[in-house]
């Protein structure tokens, strides 16, 4: 083994530590990739890519899709365009076995898609349903954990930050992307719906029937109250699906029909576009420094020849792409119980991405497969994101040990969906296929 592959293994451990003593991701990854790059090249290396790195990464035309697809969603939140999903969606579904709880699955795979954000969908359905389903006798685990699963379909229905971070990292294409994520996105939401439906019917003490019943006149004058949601979701998906418009051009054009939805709505004033423009801003900037630290580990470890040296033990070993892939499950189940998903994404892509191209795997199906892993990570002990976020939304109401227990249910689910999405790549691959005759 030669010194550089001996000092990007230390620097990797070093990372590791880091993350371990709490240091911010982007600031660990620049400090050892600027550290790394010296000892490799030497420190005018190392200045000089810390010079050209921001400019280079942030100048990258296909990462423009990213600030308009968070004003698009902060347009859909703010704008109040998301507020009469669940109660649309309660009218529909409320009468079923365990109606509440898929009602909430249901609204946060329809939020997900106007929004693109796990976090902010279990936030608001937080504050929205579980009081609901609460007064309506629901187990308190069922309903804060169908609310921290269900939003984490923010990271695989279109329009998904993590798969636009993806494409670029990985040179694929954005839009396919986005459009593969459509078939594993509705398999998972129908996943948990079917999961809550078992649950109701096996204990039905868990998830009581709503009583409220409503004629078919209610449900589709609820309907209207949600009509800029789906307006939203077709201006998006359609363009991009239809190529008519790429992946950035239809997040230009989803952040700016949300923002004249919320006009034409009247709820669009100063104080809550200053409400949208702050958001995007400060996820942007978290999102972007983790980004560019991820680049600076990239030119670290392209400079010591790594890439090169895992592709040659991946083929000295023989390793079958399955055993690939349940390595990438492996590191992804560890990493997602203490980082964050697009930090998780952005530390492991650099040592994975040379294994997927030895195995000639492909990378629209490996994306997936990748995104899907970020969003089971989202809801792993002792660090589940979302779960923290239902949290924080519902204070001392729900212990969180209790939102912990709800959650186990829907990662038993996720065993049978990943296995599916696993074996049957044309799950994720169909669409794409049909987008590009």
């Amino acid at each position: 083994m030669s010194d550089s592959i001996q000092i990007v293994l230390t620097a990797l451990g070093a990372l590791l530590v880091l993350f371990a003593i709490r240091v911010p991701i982007a600031v660990a990854l620049g400090i050892v990739s600027f550290l790394g790059i010296a000892y490799v090249r030497g420190f005018g290396a190392a200045w000089g890519a810390l010079k050209t790195a921001p400019y280079e990464f942030g100048a990258h035309w296909s990462l423009s899709a990213v600030p308009m697809f968070l004003l698009m969603g902060a347009a859909a939140f703010r704008g109040g365009l998301t507020s009469s999903l669940f109660e649309a969606m309660r009218v529909w579904f409320g009468r079923l076995p365990g109606g509440l709880a898929i009602a909430t699955n249901m609204a946060s795979a329809v939020f997900a898609a106007a929004s693109g954000s796990s976090v902010a969908s279990s936030a608001a359905m937080a504050r929205i349903a579980v009081p609901e389903m609460l007064a309506s006798k629901y187990s308190p685990a069922l309903a804060t954990g169908v609310v921290a699963a269900s939003g984490t379909l923010g990271a695989l229905i279109p329009p998904s930050i993590i798969f636009v971070i993806y494409g670029w990292y990985t040179q694929t294409s954005i839009g396919t992307l986005l459009i593969a994520g459509i078939i594993p996105g509705l398999l998972t939401a129908g996943g948990y719906a079917l999961l809550v439906l078992v649950i109701a019917l096996w204990k039905p003490e868990m998830a009581p029937r709503d009583t409220r019943v409503s004629s078919f006149g209610e449900k589709m004058r609820v309907l209207g109250t949600i009509w800029p949601v789906p307006v939203l979701i077709v201006a998006v998906i359609g363009s991009i699906y239809t190529g008519v418009a790429t992946a950035t051009e239809a997040a230009a054009l989803g952040a700016v029909s949300a923002i004249l939805l919320c006009a034409v709505r009247g709820t669009l004033n100063r104080q809550t576009l200053r409400e949208m423009i702050g958001d995007t801003v400060g996820a942007l900037g978290s999102i972007f420094f983790i980004a560019l630290g991820a680049s600076l580990l990239t030119r670290f470890l392209a400079l010591s020849g790594f890439p090169t040296y895992m592709m040659m033990m991946s083929q000295g070993a023989d390793l079958s792409p399955l055993m690939i892939i349940l390595a990438l499950v492996v590191v992804y189940l560890i990493l997602g119980a203490f980082l964050d998903p697009i930090g998780i994404m952005l530390v492991t892509l650099p040592i994975l991405l040379p294994l997927f191209r030895a195995a000639d795997l492909d990378m629209i199906w490996m994306g997936v497969i990748v995104v899907k892993m970020i969003e089971i990570g989202m809801l792993t002990p002792p660090v589940g994101l979302n779960v923290f976020v239902v949290k924080a939304a519902l204070g001392e109401r729900v212990a969180l040990g209790t939102i912990f227990k709800g959650v186990s249910w829907f990662l038993m689910a996720e065993i049978v969906i990943m296995t599916l999405i696993i074996a049957f790549p044309q799950l994720t691959l169909w669409l794409p296929e049909l987008m590009s005759r």
